[in-house]
């Protein structure tokens, strides 16, 4: 690739649904240029793997109940199976409306985790 930098592979029409169903959450912005993702407190609730496909990462009731309603399965990346996100098919993520009560939930299970600590010291502290 030209002057080494490493373009997203992401289907465009991928990217903008997910910027759609992001954007209904207040607040919350897309980070990520080859990977987009978003984040609250340090942890990942979402993604767009390399080939477009959303990872969300759910409580254990709504990542049960999603794998059930959608029939699909735990998000597996580079030969690994993410235990806390499932794998949101296509037409989900084509949904706004449909997606926008999950990327919620998702948001709201780890707004509720422990932050992560950061690298930077606090202001004040010392």
């Amino acid at each position: 690739m030209p002057g080494g930098a490493k373009a997203s592979q992401i289907p465009a029409a991928r990217l903008a649904a997910y910027e759609r169903a992001v954007a209904t959450l207040p607040g919350v912005e897309r980070k990520g240029a080859t990977v987009p993702y978003t984040a609250v407190n340090g942890h990942m609730f979402s993604y767009l793997s390399p080939t477009g496909a959303l990872a969300l990462r759910l409580a254990p009731a709504d990542r049960e109940a999603f794998i059930e309603r959608f029939r699909t399965d735990l998000h597996k990346a580079y030969g690994i199976v993410q235990k806390e996100y499932v794998t949101v098919p296509d037409e989900v993520l084509d949904d706004t409306a449909a997606l926008a009560p999950y990327l919620a939930a998702s948001y709201a299970y780890v707004s509720a985790l422990k932050p992560k600590p950061t690298t930077r010291p606090k202001a004040g502290a010392g």
